[in-house]
């Protein structure tokens, strides 16, 4: 075989023995074909040598002990937990929020509510609301429905709905079977409200700003009167009273714009009985599609209803 007259060889460059490199390109002239045998052969076995030492052998113990005094809950923590467990067991049975302890760091809060319900100790009721129980004869005990629909009220602005709303203005002295309900939330916690409950969801953001009263008023609006007991006439009469309260029609007003037609056609039409602001009750009346014709219900019989296009009678 020829002798190659002049090599380009990979020299090796180490440095301890955690790294590499390769230079290429080096002129080797007059090197023997055996020296360059030799030269691999050596270049080869401090390679294989190289690649047989485990070089994570130490970053992993590192890891390991890091993960370990990570995991140690720390003093603070601890005492945190204690304190907790303290006041939950002095306060008996009842509700308890994470705002019940925000004097404290709110993980560690978080983290020995979440260990006492693991343990049985609490119940957890919805995302940050806790029940601490009490052993009875039939077992632990339940939450007060009341004053966890109290509690629902409170967190997502919470209005009576249905035939609750029309008892809450006295338009009937029936309690209705079922609860019902009306909230601006996407959702409320079927354990905070009850599971027998009926909830109208997605109501206005307008209705955030309003009283039980006002948003009860703008739900009985919105079924056209038909859950009172009264007559037409008394319900109409009732209906333009409660409106006149101080602030309230003008509170109405304000949340018109994000109602039904068929309730601006119908605080319209009480507007106009009232007497109140021209200029607000022409933008109202332009906010509706003149050619639609409203159902009015009960309130069918208002002095202006017609003006404000709803259906004959019949």
């Amino acid at each position: 075989m020829a002798r190659p007259a002049r090599l380009e060889l990979a020299t090796p460059c180490l440095e301890g023995r955690r790294s590499i490199q390769l230079s290429y390109g080096r002129s080797l002239p007059n090197f023997s074909y055996y020296n360059y045998l030799r030269y691999n052969l050596l270049f080869c076995a401090h390679m294989s040598s190289f690649i047989a030492e485990k070089l994570d052998r130490f970053s992993r113990c590192a890891d390991t002990f890091d993960m370990g005094r990570r995991a140690t809950p720390s003093k603070g923590s601890s005492r945190v937990m204690a304190f907790v467990r303290q006041q939950i067991e002095r306060g008996g049975e009842r509700l308890w929020r994470l705002d019940d302890f925000r004097n404290l760091p709110f993980e560690a809060v978080a983290q020995a509510l979440s260990r006492l319900t693991r343990q049985g100790r609490l119940e957890r009721l919805s995302k940050g609301v806790y029940y601490s129980t009490r052993q009875t004869a039939f077992g632990k005990s339940r939450p007060n429905p009341t004053a966890i629909q109290k509690l629902a009220s409170r967190r997502k602005g919470v209005f009576p709905a249905g035939i609750a709303a029309a008892n809450l203005l006295g338009f009937t002295t029936q309690t209705p079977r079922r609860s019902e309900i009306s909230t601006s939330a996407l959702s409320l916690p079927r354990k905070l409200v009850g599971s027998d409950t009926v909830i109208h969801t997605r109501r206005p953001e307008a209705w955030a700003s309003l009283s039980e009263s006002d948003a009860a008023l703008l739900d009985f609006l919105r079924r056209a009167g038909r859950t009172s007991e009264l007559s037409p006439e008394e319900t109409i009469r009732r209906t333009v009273k409660l409106l006149t309260e101080k602030g309230r029609f003008e509170r109405l007003l304000r949340a018109a714009a994000s109602e039904p037609p068929r309730v601006r056609a119908m605080i319209g039409a009480i507007g106009e009985q009232l007497g109140k602001n021209r200029a607000a009750l022409r933008r109202l009346r332009d906010s509706l599609n003149p050619f639609s014709r409203f159902d009015f219900g009960l309130l069918a019989g208002l002095r202006h209803a017609r003006n404000w296009q709803a259906r004959e009678r019949r």
